[in-house]
């Protein structure tokens, strides 16, 4: 495949394929490395995302829902506390530090994480193209070759290490197809927002979880005239275990122990602590739900209905709205429900890699249950160990526990990946090295495009007026322990940055 975007193809030590929290991290930890180190021992990456920019679970960005991990579990404070991508540098860039701090809130909402997210995003953009749809990864002798479908034409991308973090797909139940009226707890609020729900009557939302109690409780607020039929398995609502110990779980050291333990001990972990985790809900919320439906009997009119022990057997989309037939596990007794909306909030599951992995998934070696096999620097031990690195970001739960596709672990585990990167690599050849447009092996001529600006951001304190930065760097530019400056013999060019961090 050609490159018609017509620019120079560099050989990068990491591709990342997918641009969500997790591949935001490693940006982080990457550019960090680079300003630290000489030149030579930069570390040439991209990152490809297919979405036209940044984002992450925009669907359940409700108001007032909150994070259920501290604010210090941000991107970087974990792998470094000095980072000027914390969570405690974005507030004071945003004028709320003192604020916050009289808040007094140790979880964020999810609307102001969401907002450091792209905010931290933004200082990273040179690295990243958006809009790129990665289609194959196929083996090029010592090398990955990164194929990508973008809006402007296709493009083929080298590579000596390939970082995936495809993130998580929306669940539904066997037998059940998102349609007009029967939708996922990840699009709710483009859905309602499309659907217009100002004279809905009734909602149902399947699951027991914290999306589900979430979405429940936005409905029931948003829409005072509606019924919302909240359905589970479950007698009730259970509670997120988050005492002091049981959060150890979600320890960096955590993943050592889980890593290290034979089959049966992990099974016996995992069982012990899913209700960290899974298809449970804060307390706090638990409660104000609760005390909403007994305000509602007080008052002689229910509008929020709590229907356990029942479960769906099916879900029909019609012309004005959806039907859900509900059988109660305890009598057998079923029942009827018309709904203008039927919301499933029934979790999320790891993605595949191997479909995206082609031809180069027959490399990966398995273990006896035919998963992948990875090792404690989460790259995939392959047939040839000395050729390129495969590592994950996510669906490795069964080897590194249960942070492996949680906020928790995206700091330590993005330094582990480049310290395990860093420690196989070898000097890259002066011509592999993305300098000038143009030069180099395979490279054809054009413009530098922006996400390969891999280590020539200016290192000036960000403000309103600098940050992101406006884009690529000249290409005579490169960097000295002063900043960026000509190569030796050559005019320097108005356009050179020499600021130096302060």
């Amino acid at each position: 495949m050609g490159n018609p975007l017509g620019h120079c193809a560099p050989v990068h030590d990491v591709v990342g394929i997918g641009f969500g929290p997790a591949n935001l991290a490693l940006a982080i930890a990457l550019e960090e490395h680079n300003e630290s180190v000489p030149p030579d021992r930069a570390v040439t990456a991209m990152f490809l995302e297919r979405q036209p920019r940044f984002g992450w679970h925009r669907g359940m960005l409700i108001d007032g829902a909150t994070m259920q991990v501290s604010f210090l579990k941000d991107l970087a404070t974990l792998r470094n506390p000095t980072s000027r991508f914390g969570f405690v540098p974005y507030l004071h860039d945003r004028g709320r530090l003192v604020d916050f701090i009289n808040h007094k809130m140790l979880y964020p909402t999810r609307e102001e994480f969401h907002d450091y997210l792209e905010w931290a995003a933004a200082g990273v953009d040179h690295l990243v193209g958006y809009s790129s749809e990665v289609t194959e990864i196929r083996r090029a002798g010592d090398l990955l070759e990164v194929a990508v479908r973008r809006p402007d034409g296709t493009a083929v991308h080298l590579a000596r290490n390939v970082v995936v973090a495809c993130g998580l797909r929306p669940r539904l139940p066997e037998g059940v197809k998102p349609s007009e009226h029967v939708w996922h707890s990840s699009e709710l609020l483009p859905r309602l927002a499309d659907a217009g729900q100002d004279g809905a009557r009734r909602f149902v939302v399947v699951g027991a979880g914290q999306s589900a109690a979430e979405a429940a409780e936005y409905l029931h607020r948003t829409y005072p005239a509606a019924e919302v039929c909240a359905v589970f398995s479950r007698y009730g609502y259970s509670p997120a275990d988050d005492s002091p110990y049981a959060n150890r779980v979600f320890d960096p050291e955590a993943v050592d122990v889980y890593f290290g333990a034979d089959e049966d001990a992990r099974r016996q972990l995992m069982a012990y602590h899913r209700n960290t985790n899974y298809a449970v809900v804060d307390l706090e919320l638990i409660e104000d739900l609760y005390r909403r439906a007994y305000q509602e009997k007080v008052h002689g009119r229910e509008r929020l209905r709590v229907l356990g022990t029942t479960e769906v057997t099916e879900v029909s989309d019609g012309a004005g709205g959806a039907t859900v037939r509900t059988r109660s596990l305890t009598t057998g007794a079923v029942d009827e429900l018309t709904a203008d909306a039927v919301v499933f909030a029934t979790g999320y599951e790891e993605q595949d890699p191997l479909p995206l992995l082609g031809a180069v998934a027959a490399d990966c070696a398995r273990d006896a249950a035919g998963r992948l096999r990875v090792g404690r620097d989460y790259r995939v031990a392959t047939t040839a160990p000395a050729g390129p690195g495969i590592y994950l970001q996510g669906g490795t739960e069964h080897t590194h526990g249960i942070t492996s596709s949680l906020l928790s672990m995206v700091a330590v585990r993005s330094g582990e990946i480049l310290g395990s990167v860093l420690a196989r690599r070898a000097p890259a050849p002066a011509a592999e090295r993305p300098t000038v447009a143009g030069a180099g092996q395979g490279c054809l001529p054009g413009p530098t495009p922006r996400w390969w600006w891999s280590a020539a951001v200016s290192s000036a304190p960000r403000s309103s007026t600098n940050w992101p930065p406006a884009g690529p760097p000249s290409p005579w530019s490169n960097r000295t322990a002063a900043g960026w400056a000509p190569p030796p013999g050559a005019a320097a060019s108005s356009a050179a940055t020499t600021t130096t961090r302060s």
